[in-house]
């Protein structure tokens, strides 16, 4: 167990927007959708895969007076399952794991405009070889703001891009009706042997992101506003 981890966001003035990504070409392949339950080997998929675009979309089926704020995040885990360190959980507020090998490109507060709404990257062969599995996440900030749930959400998806050739390996679209959690386990990266393979959940959590911080050895400070 860790030590407990602030998730607060400061006023706008602290806000960090989503850098500029460069389109992304798919050549005469069609993308490749995964569905909840399905395992994918990326490596057999994809023998140069190395540096890894994460993206992570969505849209809001409505705008109240205060608009959901949604975010993306993920867990580097030992073969136990857990983060080593706080530096392992990789958010918004924490932009940076094992020295630069995942980064965390920015928060999006709104959802709003086309494609990624939320970026992160991942070099596979700078990771120490005791991580042995990365949890995607997505969870509502505010959760305690009256009504704020996954149900007001539609259109979320995950993909994983090789940027050395803007090539998508997967995309895991979340098509089903979402239930009224504050929280998404995306799925699990998991490393066997020389190969990782993508392992796709799409489980809504209760409790959001301080539910499945604890499943994976962090604490997270309760006042999340």
């Amino acid at each position: 167990m860790v030590d407990a981890y602030d998730v607060n966001k400061g006023d706008d003035s602290d806000l960090e927007y989503l850098e500029e990504m460069p389109d992304i070409t798919y050549g005469d392949e069609p993308r490749n959708k995964i569905k909840a339950g399905e395992s994918l080997n990326l490596t057999e998929k994809d023998p140069t895969l190395n540096e890894l675009l994460i993206g992570v979309g969505w849209d809001l089926k409505k705008f109240d007076t205060k608009p959901l704020d949604l975010d993306a995040s993920l867990f580097l885990l030992d073969a136990n399952g857990k983060t080593r360190v706080d530096s392992d959980f990789v958010f918004y507020n924490n932009a940076t794991g094992c020295d630069g090998a995942v980064t965390h490109k920015g928060d999006n507060r709104t959802g709003a405009g086309e494609g990624d709404d939320e970026v992160m990257t991942l070099t596979l062969n700078q990771l120490p070889f005791d991580i042995a599995k990365i949890g995607f996440t997505i969870s509502i900030y505010d959760m305690d703001y009256e009504g704020h749930d996954f149900s007001m959400v539609k259109n979320v998806y995950f993909r994983i891009v090789n940027q050395n050739i803007e090539n998508e390996i997967f995309r895991f679209e979340l098509d089903e009706e979402l239930t009224g959690n504050e929280g998404i386990l995306i799925g699990e990266m998991e490393r066997v042997g020389s190969e990782w393979f993508f392992n796709a959940i799409g489980k809504t959590v209760k409790g959001g992101l301080g539910t499945i911080a604890d499943e994976y050895g962090m604490i997270i400070l309760e006042n999340m506003k």
